[in-house]
């Protein structure tokens, strides 16, 4: 089978990666893929989110299935688009793909489907956002309702930053259309956790466990990121904590996209809050989370394109996901100044010295000629699987081997104080 997977950064490495070990594959595309996918597949040189020319191309190429990576094109209808010629592709439509696209769709979804959530309002007008304010209590949560490229979230500790948040979304507009409305949330305390699900015509099945680290700092400080180091399974999802969630968010999500009129076959990424054990859905992702991917995918047993394929059939079931009982732990390499400003195009050396046992995902890089060279604020995922301990000394031994030009990384990935928090 010829299979196109769309999208540039190490979530689209690790898929392709899983996807080249199917024996049912002829030919593995990345569109427009990195220097790591360039090693184990064709890149295309096609923006992720040119669906016509994306569509041109599966079409000329007889491309047997098509997988989205990011959540741009899912946002844009590529999967309707495709759909409409006939082709095979592995993502929601534009409909449910709104899950992620309007924080305000997504909200309402979840309070409609009695779906444990956040107390929250929207608004379009400043004057009336402000005036809501008097609603809630802080630090108070602001986001723009639209993609932002993980920007768009502001938690505002007093009124003074709620009213600057208010009137840089809504009157300055710095997210352009993104930010034509907003969502204020209450507050949650507890322990950020995520989970992944595969999803076939609205029937959900969770993958294993994963927990990401946002901050770019050792102990959870400094800015936010996309994430520069993950592990999985998580501890924090244990058995009572999975019932709970199959019970009060899981059944509930399944009934509300019937009820609402979806046709969800793809990926949902579920964020939430965990307090005493009690599960609040924060946001849902329509996409593979990254790093999670990194550290899900290397944990799968079963064919990748297998799940796929059934999924958009409808005939998958729980037996066919299986798992490696070991865990998967990636520690991220990024560029200096990430998550602020960074340079690219410095020159990767030391990937050819590192131990076999070494997954290496490449999430912002570049092939030019025989070199591999950054071209992104998060450039590798350095990644092992087996036993936490013995696996994060693997990784951080390696990484020792690897340079290039203001190179950094967090030391405390996977230590076992964070994993008991």
């Amino acid at each position: 089978m010829k299979v196109l997977v769309i999208g540039s950064g190490g979530r689209e490495h690790a898929l392709c990666w899983k996807l080249s070990q199917s024996k049912k594959i002829s030919e593995l595309y990345c569109a427009p893929g990195n220097g790591g996918t360039s090693l184990i597949a064709t890149n295309v040189n096609i923006a992720s989110n040119d669906i016509d020319r994306l569509l041109e191309f599966a079409k000329t190429n007889e491309i047997d299935i098509t997988i989205v990576g990011p959540e741009e094109p899912l946002v844009l209808g590529i999967v309707d688009e495709f759909e409409e010629e006939g082709l095979n592709i592995f993502g929601p439509n534009a409909f449910s793909a709104k899950l992620e696209g309007s924080k305000e769709f997504a909200k309402r979804f979840m309070i409609e489907n009695n779906i444990p959530t956040a107390r929250y309002e929207s608004h379009t007008e400043y004057r009336d956002a402000v005036k809501a304010l008097d609603n809630f209590t802080y630090p108070l949560v602001i986001k723009a309702d639209g993609l932002c490229l993980g920007k768009g979230v502001v938690i505002c500790e007093d009124r003074q930053l709620a009213e600057m948040t208010l009137k840089e979304i809504l009157q300055d507009q710095i997210f352009g259309k993104e930010g034509t409305r907003v969502v204020m949330e209450e507050f949650l305390n507890g322990i950020e956790a995520s989970l992944l699900c595969f999803v076939s015509h609205n029937k959900i099945f969770p993958m294993e466990s994963a927990k990401d680290y946002k901050q770019i700092y050792e102990d959870d400080k400094g800015p936010n990121t996309g994430g520069v180091g993950c592990y999985s399974p998580s501890p924090l999802f244990t058995p009572d904590l999975d019932h709970s969630i199959k019970k009060n968010v899981l059944e509930p999500i399944e009934r509300g996209l019937s009820i609402g009129g979806h046709d969800f076959t793809g990926i949902l990424f579920i964020g939430f809050m965990i307090d005493n054990n009690i599960p609040k859905v924060l946001e849902f992702n329509v996409r593979l989370g990254d790093p999670e991917t990194e550290v899900v995918l290397p944990r799968l047993k079963t064919d990748l394109l297998d799940i796929f394929l059934k999924a958009i059939v409808g005939n998958l079931q729980e037996e066919d996901i299986l798992w490696d009982e070991r865990a998967c732990i990636t520690v991220v390499l990024t560029s200096g100044g990430y998550p602020g400003y960074y340079k690219k195009g410095h020159e990767i050396s030391g990937l050819d010295s590192l131990d076999e046992e070494i997954l290496v995902f490449h999430n912002g890089t570049k092939r030019n000629g025989e070199k591999i060279t950054t071209n992104g604020g998060r450039v590798l995922s350095i990644t092992c699987i087996g036993q936490i301990e013995t696996s994060r000394k693997k990784i951080y031994d390696n990484i020792k081997k690897i340079n290039f030009y203001d190179m950094g990384y967090r030391k405390d990935i996977g230590i076992l104080p964070v994993l008991e928090k």
